[in-house]
């Protein structure tokens, strides 16, 4: 059977049209032997009593009684709003049909790359014109193409690196350090 467990005379809700509320936690004990509590707000002008969702569960009847001494008047004003304004019922998905019947293709890696493909430009002409130029003539050129370059020119020879690892401005940058670093050796 249900009881009220407090009762907030001194924290009297107050809506924008003028209606004044005063709220109760109450609770009962479930079949389970757990606790679960709610807010009940009584309206000053005798109209219908409006109650909240389950707040809160508890062990037993003291911690229910305890949650209940916790309730600040910002908490019961927001239970009172929450009760008023119910949660927006889910509407059924719409069925949109992809544009694609598959993921877009990996970037090229090493692998995609033939030995007898030719790079689309020297790197060290390039950058005997200035190293900015290069950059961005780099930067125009797809993963492949820079990958045919590093291949082509064996400028990850001997770092170590997995290229399929890179990003594209990672492999840029080794570019244009295995090429300034062979030119000034």
């Amino acid at each position: 059977m249900a009881r009220v467990v407090s009762i907030y005379q001194r924290s009297p809700l107050l809506l924008p049209e003028g209606l004044v509320y005063i709220a109760q936690a109450c609770g009962r004990e479930r079949d389970d032997g757990m606790w679960e509590g709610w807010l009940e707000f009584v309206p000053h002008d005798g109209s219908e009593v409006l109650r909240s969702q389950r707040e809160t569960t508890q062990p037993n009847l003291t911690d229910l009684e305890y949650w209940a001494t916790g309730l600040t008047p910002v908490y019961l004003q927001g239970a009172l709003e929450r009760t008023l304004t119910p949660p927006a019922t889910p509407s059924v998905p719409l069925t949109v049909r992809s544009a694609y019947d598959e993921p877009a293709p990996a970037a090229p890696s090493v692998a995609d790359v033939t030995p007898e493909a030719d790079p689309v430009l020297n790197p060290f002409s390039v950058y005997a014109k200035s190293e900015d130029l290069l950059r961005r003539q780099l930067g125009a050129l797809s993963r492949r193409h820079l990958l045919a370059i590093i291949i082509g020119y064996d400028l990850a020879d001997g770092f170590g690196v997995d290229l399929d690892a890179l990003t594209t401005a990672e492999l840029i940058d080794l570019i244009v350090g295995a090429v300034r670093g062979r030119l000034a050796a």
